[in-house]
């Protein structure tokens, strides 16, 4: 059965590596040792945990139609008069969205701020976060 490092179980839950290691630390997910001595995280029990945080949801979450969520931070913007380009990187992903300016304004985007890329179909909207 394949286990998970504590950094390979963050990044597949969406959350950093400290928040891995305080969950582990409290017993809400169980880890043993590998043959090289790191924590590692059974691939069942990890399957069940993001289960159990997925359905137990996060009140600080905006709740949307879009199901593809990329969190991470703006790069570029580029404003045009009536459209605009932003980037976002998140996480080794970098995506792209064609907005109108009017909506990069209204959010207040700016270069460096984190925002949240959510792809549906064809269409990428970004969420400020």
């Amino acid at each position: 059965m394949q286990s998970y490092t504590i950094g390979q179980a963050a990044r597949l839950l969406g959350v950093s590596p400290d928040t891995a290691r305080r969950w582990a630390d409290a017993g809400r997910v169980a880890t043993h040792r590998d043959e090289s001595g790191r924590r590692v995280i059974d691939g069942r029990s990890l399957a069940a945990f993001s289960v159990e945080i997925a359905r137990d949801g996060d009140e600080d979450v905006s709740y949307t139609t879009a199901r593809n969520a990329f969190p991470g931070i703006v790069t570029a913007i580029r404003l045009g008069d009536i459209a605009a380009q932003v980037t976002i990187q998140a996480g080794p992903h970098r995506l792209v969205s064609l907005l109108t300016r009017e909506a990069v304004e209204e959010l207040g985007l700016e270069v460096g701020m984190q925002a949240t890329a959510r792809v549906k179909s064809t269409s990428v909207h970004i969420d400020r976060t």
